[in-house]
């Protein structure tokens, strides 16, 4: 492997001082057109590539932002990552993403890595919440907000959509509906609590209705279509009359599942409620009934507090931003 070019051979080549080659790189509205042209043609024949880590670290800071989120694969993080990487962009930043992949010794890996790396904070949906390794960070001064986790501490800031809020409204609206047997369905219970915590809110304001809660050991629609086999296997009067999935992947395998037994019609027999409103979700054979998260604002604020962070230091208070959650009524809770 060749050794990297450096500003000096830049400047010798370009006959010219090291002190110039680095306003170019640095001021280069100080220099003029003609030694800019000439500096950078130089620069472009010998394969000079700017050193953005070593010039962050004399510098005291940069404008990349780490960002770790539960798994890529699910369309809901892959538009957050999106929203987060445009939100970035308006403010001179750049989102480098990394999944954890719901595996804790890959998130203390992108944790390492980025904090090697100098980034300018970190934007992590965290696999079990504020871990001993995330509360490191804060110690060490890197700025850092969490997504759908609060920090009762007040150590970091964080952005989620209100979860009770969103688990409330939607089993409020399988219940106007007319359904007195209704699941939650997803899990691990910890990732998901305010949402099960919402339903049951809403449960208790309703005599009658009964709620069961159906674990799954990830947020898929494989996981959803395993619990959609099982609720197909049940005799029928032991099914729920209302499914509230935990996300809409999870909703979307329930529903295939069902639809696949031919024998069980979404919503007459049993509603479905997904969370996150994914594009997926107006597109299914069935449109998906679903809580929608609002991307943009949560990115946007995301964004925002962490930048801000990074430039207030110790002087920053960190902010707790709830969202209110918004239901988005189709076909699978209602006959129209």
């Amino acid at each position: 492997m060749s050794r990297a070019v450096g500003i000096r051979e830049v400047a010798a080549r370009a006959q010219v001082s090291v002190g110039t080659v680095s306003n170019v790189l640095n001021k280069p509205n100080e220099v003029s057109a003609a030694m800019l042209e000439r500096v950078q043609r130089v620069m472009d024949e010998i394969g000079f590539v700017r050193n953005d880590l070593a010039r962050q670290l004399k510098m005291g800071g940069g404008t990349t932002i780490g960002m770790i989120v539960l798994n890529v694969a699910n369309p809901f993080f892959g538009e957050l990552a999106h929203a987060c990487e445009t939100a970035a962009e308006e403010l001179d930043h750049t989102v480098i993403v990394g999944s954890s992949d719901q595996l804790s010794r890959r998130e203390d890996r992108y944790i390492d890595l980025f904090e090697e790396q100098r980034v300018r904070g970190m934007l992590i949906a965290p696999l079990d919440g504020t871990t001993e390794r995330i509360r490191r960070l804060g110690r060490r001064g890197m700025p850092v907000v969490l997504f759908d986790v609060r920090d009762t501490e007040g150590t970091f800031c964080s952005v989620a959509l209100d979860g009770m809020a969103g688990g409330r409204v939607a089993t409020g609206h399988l219940i106007g509906t007319g359904r007195r047997r209704i699941a939650f369905v997803g899990g691990p219970l910890h990732q998901v609590e305010d949402r099960w915590r919402g339903a049951q809110r809403a449960v208790e304001e309703a005599p009658g209705v009964h709620l069961r809660h159906i674990d799954t050991n990830d947020h898929t629609m494989i996981e959803g279509r395993r619990i959609g086999e099982a609720i197909v296997a049940m005799p029928p009067e032991d099914r729920p009359d209302a499914i509230f999935a935990a996300n809409d992947l999870v909703a979307l395998g329930v529903m295939q599942a069902l639809i696949l037994a031919g024998d069980i019609h979404i919503p007459r027999d049993i509603a479905i409620v997904g969370y996150d409103d994914i594009d997926y979700a107006a597109s299914a054979i069935v449109p998906l009934t679903s809580i929608r998260q609002p991307l943009e604002t949560l990115a946007h604020e995301s964004v925002r507090l962490l930048i801000e962070e990074a430039e207030q230091g110790a002087d920053h208070v960190h902010r707790q931003v709830l969202l209110p959650p918004r239901l988005i009524v189709r076909r699978s809770s209602t006959i129209r």
